[in-house]
């Protein structure tokens, strides 16, 4: 069975292109999205690759720290690299892990048994600073990730942390939230601010 919402994500010690890391340890009070790839010197992989490294200013205002998974070895991913670079025109500026063996794939659920060989698909599992799974996401080989999509979800789960609120179908930071079931009208409007009820179960309010 694979890891379902909420399962703490399994730690593992692995060589990366920025050396030996143990993932827990790695990420320690950060959140992370960490995702695979199918192959090294492939040509989805090398444009998300390329987003992920200029995304890297925007995980970091997002206290998120970025870790992609290949099986192929480590050699292949740093001769890789250049091209990375080359492509999206941003340096590779986090992780790679080198997983061989298949073993943190396995541990993620990652390998798709339909396809024929023993390659990942493109998981993303955005886990938080209790190392907790928050989000998983599973692509298939041919289709390329939407990385402002989840910047938006880190954004979504943080701001749902901090306050008793949801957010609506393709809420952006700066819209209105929905303020959580759990929260009375009337304690809404002395907490946030421009509470209109539309229905007693769905009440908008200004994001705190």
């Amino acid at each position: 069975m694979g890891l379902r919402l909420g399962d703490t994500a399994p730690d593992f010690t692995a060589t990366t292109t920025d050396g030996e890391i143990t993932f827990h340890e790695w990420k320690k009070d950060s959140w992370a999205v960490f995702f695979s790839h199918p192959a090294d010197f492939t040509p989805v992989c090398t444009t998300e690759l390329g987003r992920t490294a200029a995304l890297q200013s925007e995980f970091q205002k997002r206290n998120t720290k970025a870790l992609a998974l290949s099986v192929d070895p480590v050699d292949q991913h740093n001769a890789w690299a250049p091209d990375i670079a080359e492509v999206a025109g941003s340096a590779l500026n986090f992780p790679i892990v080198a997983d061989p063996d298949h073993r943190i794939a396995e541990l993620y659920d990652m390998i798709h048994p339909g396809e024929g060989d023993t390659s990942t698909v493109r998981s993303v599992f955005i886990i938080d600073p209790a190392n907790k799974v928050r989000l998983s996401l599973t692509y298939p080989k041919s289709v390329g990730r939407n990385f402002d999509e989840i910047i938006r979800v880190i954004d979504a789960l943080q701001a749902t942390d901090a306050n008793p609120i949801a957010t609506p179908a393709d809420w952006k930071p700066g819209d209105r939230v929905i303020v959580a079931i759990s929260v009375s009208t009337e304690d809404a409007k002395k907490r946030f601010q421009n509470v209109e009820e539309t229905k007693p179960y769905l009440r908008y309010a200004d994001a705190p």
